[in-house]
């Protein structure tokens, strides 16, 4: 009977890493357009005339990047932590001070996913578009939200995992 449960576990840790790499990927993927967005607008400047639409890129692919990052800081342990007062803890205070920790972040990422998809599909009802081109925003906003669930599921993968490493920087 335990064979099923490991094998299940390992798909579930194989299919949470490919979807960080996967948000990983599209962060890499929305900063390299946004450098090359950025020069040929800056390019168009100084010899004939502007890229129509680079702000309106640069704005949604650098919504894109940031949010699509945060799965794969988060797989790695890559947030900023102060960490002086919790190593002066006992073992087992800094075990229940992790675990509440992690309570906490899955509670305010499952919480801000539930209200990024409301703002999604508000701004799908409105119309809401960017200023020049005139592109719909509520698909990256439904991006970030699942985005948001994703980082629930790597904050959970290290709640039921402690001391493992999911991804290796």
């Amino acid at each position: 009977m335990a064979q099923p449960l490991v094998n299940l576990s390992q798909w579930y840790t194989r299919s949470l890493r490919t979807l960080v790499y996967a948000t990983t990927a599209l962060a890499g993927t929305a900063v390299v357009s946004m450098t090359i967005i950025t020069t040929l607008d800056v390019l168009g400047r100084a010899l004939w005339r502007p890229l129509p639409g680079a702000y309106d890129l640069v704005t949604v692919l650098g919504g894109l990047a940031i949010a699509c990052a945060l799965p794969y800081t988060t797989a790695v342990k890559g947030h900023v932590a102060v960490e002086f007062f919790f190593h002066k803890l006992r073992r087992r205070a800094r075990i229940v001070v992790d675990t509440v920790n992690r309570c906490i972040g899955m509670a305010l990422f499952a919480v801000l996913g539930w209200q990024t998809i409301l703002y999604a599909r508000a701004l799908r009802l409105s119309g809401e578009v960017t200023p020049t081109l005139e592109l719909p925003l509520y698909p990256v906003v439904y991006v970030v939200a699942v985005v948001c669930f994703l980082v629930v599921l790597v904050i959970l993968h290290h709640l039921v995992h402690p001391g493992r490493e999911m991804i290796r920087p």
